[in-house]
């Protein structure tokens, strides 16, 4: 089964508070939009975002330029009916962000729990290339992703680990780490994943 597949049949076959990373208030994400002073009229992109619910608290906290980027269709599909009327204001995507392209620029990209699925060389610097290309010089990145006390797999893939050092030196190139802070995400099972979150600055002008 082809990654798309799998996470297709994962959207299809189950309720999004069945998922390990349910998370009704995103709350590290939204602590880190606030502190990197994201403007309400940046352009943001949800990377991996699927039926997340950042998309509903950013417009809610009024945020007028969202891009909502998911490999799965089922995912995106979810989204848009929990949203209603809301949906018309997002631009959803479904792709693969390593081979994503566009000629939109963001100026803020997030990503919380999609990039740890990128396990082998070859996937994770067509992701840090694809960023490099999308982000707006003197953007802003924020990743979650699972740390070394987190999970060694999930939704039965296995995941890459990071540290706050492995991290920063594996995105030196383009971005330099503003901040990173670590969170335990109590899943709806009462399970407990360790996560790593970091704010990072575009700086190859």
């Amino acid at each position: 089964m082809n990654t798309k597949q799998h996470w297709e049949d994962v959207y299809k076959t189950k309720q999004f508070t069945d998922v390990s990373w349910y998370q009704p208030t995103p709350q590290a994400s939204l602590d880190f939009i606030n502190e990197l002073k994201i403007s309400k009229d940046a352009a943001i992109i949800d990377t991996g975002g699927g039926d997340s619910y950042l998309v509903d608290h950013l417009l809610k906290n009024g945020f007028t330029d969202i891009t909502v980027l998911d490999i799965s269709e089922a995912a995106i599909d979810k989204a848009q009916k929990r949203l209603g009327k809301n949906a018309e204001k997002i631009n959803w995507i479904v792709s693969d962000i390593t081979i994503f392209n566009s000629e939109k620029k963001f100026d803020f990209w997030h990503d919380r729990a999609a990039f740890h699925f990128l396990t082998t060389e070859k996937q994770v610097n067509q992701y840090l290339s694809v960023a490099e290309k999308h982000i707006t010089p003197g953007g802003r990145m924020v990743i979650g992703t699972f740390s070394y006390e987190g999970p060694e797999k999930c939704s039965g893939l296995p995941v890459k680990q990071y540290s706050e050092q492995s991290l920063t030196q594996l995105l030196k190139q383009w971005f330099q780490k503003i901040k990173c802070i670590t969170v335990d995400h109590l899943t709806p099972f009462n399970t407990v994943q360790n996560f790593l979150f970091c704010g990072f600055i575009k700086t190859n002008y």
